[in-house]
């Protein structure tokens, strides 16, 4: 844990403390104004909020913080469902909160250039035809882990061998099959049309959900009723109305940004926490993620080797906390995994 990151978890566990107060309390072995300096640059980056001046100041952790700040994931789940101390509703206030941070630091985002840029030399070297190649087997890899993470037992052998040669697997039922030529259906419909998700519309979206819910017992359309998640207490919104005006502002927060990765994270975390559908919404935050990638000339992303509770168990530390560390973890590992691994 870095000076910085010291600080923040030492003012999150005792908040409201002086600058002097702060610098006994954390053990640091550093100056005075060193700290302050510390202080300064937190506050600047909206860690951090100030009251009162001179030394009478006071810090406390901002809101932003709680979006960022470090967190043993393993730790966390130590503790049993019921024992957590969770955001049990959604947040209302969360959109607003996005709007005017920054989703990564000055760090990641060097790396996830810097591999894009990796990217974009291999693809305009390489062939057409081994571009398709390459673009399929990423395409199978997605289609299949984006299954698994949802309980699909097909393994990658057998979904290549359904999807190239509609040869179902002995033992597995109909409907996974039908989900994974879905999900395959879904990423061909994001790449033959790419420029079809650049504006996110609640309409786009669930056109979406429909291609990857079809001939599945799954109704389309925004969900009407409540929906519970397996393994957290938190409820997502269970209003037609509420859960509509929600998307619409992930609509709006998406269409607004310019950075290519915040558009692709943004969906992924956001589309799960609202659950607009009965079924499918991890599967198809993990489609429009890939659409905004694709739209904007990025390497798609088949999380191929994501453990599926890794994933989970970020996937429920933003649902219960709005910390959305631990998925960005994953996103930018899975990023560098793709372009290293494929094109």
């Amino acid at each position: 844990m870095n000076r910085k990151d010291i600080i923040l978890s030492w003012l999150k566990e005792n908040p409201g403390r002086a600058s002097s107060e702060i610098l006994k309390g954390s053990g640091l072995a550093i100056s005075l104004s060193t700290l302050k300096r510390d202080l300064s640059d937190l506050a600047k980056d909206n860690y951090l909020v100030t009251e009162g001046r001179g030394k009478a100041s006071k810090y406390f952790i901002s809101s932003t913080y709680t979006l960022f700040y470090p967190v043993d994931v393993d730790q966390y789940f130590e503790k049993e469902i019921d024992e957590r101390n969770i955001h049990e509703n959604y947040n209302f206030e969360l959109i607003e909160l996005l709007n005017h941070v920054s989703i990564f630091s000055d760090e990641e985002l060097r790396r996830l250039n810097s591999l894009q840029k990796k990217f974009s030399d291999n693809i305009a070297e390489l062939p057409e035809e081994l571009y398709i190649r390459d673009m399929e087997r990423l395409a199978i890899d997605l289609s299949w882990k984006s299954s698994q993470i949802e309980g699909n037992t097909y393994t990658l052998l057998e979904t290549e061998q359904l999807i190239k040669e509609k040869k179902t697997a002995s033992g597995k039922s109909k409907d996974e099959a039908v989900m994974l030529l879905n999900h395959k259906e879904a990423i061909d419909f994001i790449i033959d049309n790419s420029d079809y998700l650049s504006t996110l519309s609640v309409g786009k979206i669930e056109n979406i959900h429909s291609i990857l819910i079809k001939e599945l017992n799954v109704d389309r359309n925004l969900r009407t009723r409540r929906v519970g998640i397996t393994g957290t207490n938190y409820k997502p919104l269970d209003n037609e109305f509420q859960i509509r005006e929600a998307l619409e502002d992930v609509c709006k927060l998406v269409n607004n940004r310019e950075n290519i990765f915040e558009k692709a994270f943004l969906l992924l975390v956001m589309i799960s926490y609202i659950q607009p559908f009965n079924d499918g919404n991890k599967r198809t935050a993990r489609i429009l993620s890939n659409a905004q990638l694709i739209a904007g000339g990025y390497c798609p992303i088949s999380f191929r080797t994501v453990d599926s509770v890794d994933y989970k168990k970020a996937m429920l530390l933003f649902y219960e906390q709005n910390n959305m560390t631990a998925f960005k973890n994953i996103f930018i590992d899975q990023f560098e995994f793709a372009v290293n691994t494929y094109f």
